[in-house]
């Protein structure tokens, strides 16, 4: 076996991968999905040069939109409009994946809780308090579960 076979075969070394690009998730109503992680969660929609050429013309059509984090994650909604209703519960989980978790500094914490409230966005659970931080599950247009979470105040 040569050198380069047994690297291959081998795992990648800690630190090869540097970060979370992007996260893609499928959505049945794209203009409440946009308004949601837009309006609501105050995500900055990418648009005109923002938005990756390879994405230009599926933005165009409003098959995609772009938002980015603060800290440069990419959260890309994708338009399937036959998509099903997960569970008529909004409790039973329907993808391997349990919920997306956004941080927020912990003096506006109560602040984004208000927000989702006036909002009338459907909580599941929360706010909650423990040794890690407070947290607040609340379910997106599509049923996806996200949290909002600071650390502990010391």
């Amino acid at each position: 076996m040569t050198v380069q076979e047994n690297k291959a075969t081998q795992g990648l070394t800690i630190g090869c991968l540097k970060r979370v690009h992007h996260i893609a998730l499928n959505v049945k109503n794209m203009k409440a999905s946009r308004y949601f992680y837009g309006e609501i969660l105050g995500l900055h929609e990418l648009t005109g040069d923002e938005v990756p050429s390879t994405l230009k013309d599926l933005v165009a059509q409003g098959k995609v939109a772009n938002f980015v984090t603060p800290d440069g994650l990419i959260l890309d909604l994708f338009w399937e409009p036959d998509l099903l209703p997960p569970h008529a519960d909004p409790k039973q989980q329907f993808t391997r994946a349990n919920h997306l978790a956004f941080h927020i500094d912990s003096n506006l914490f109560d602040h984004a809780v208000e927000v989702l409230n006036n909002h009338q966005v459907l909580i599941d659970h929360g706010p909650v308090s423990r040794p890690t931080g407070r947290g607040i599950y609340f379910y997106d247009p599509d049923g996806f579960m996200v949290e909002i979470r600071c650390d502990p105040v010391n």
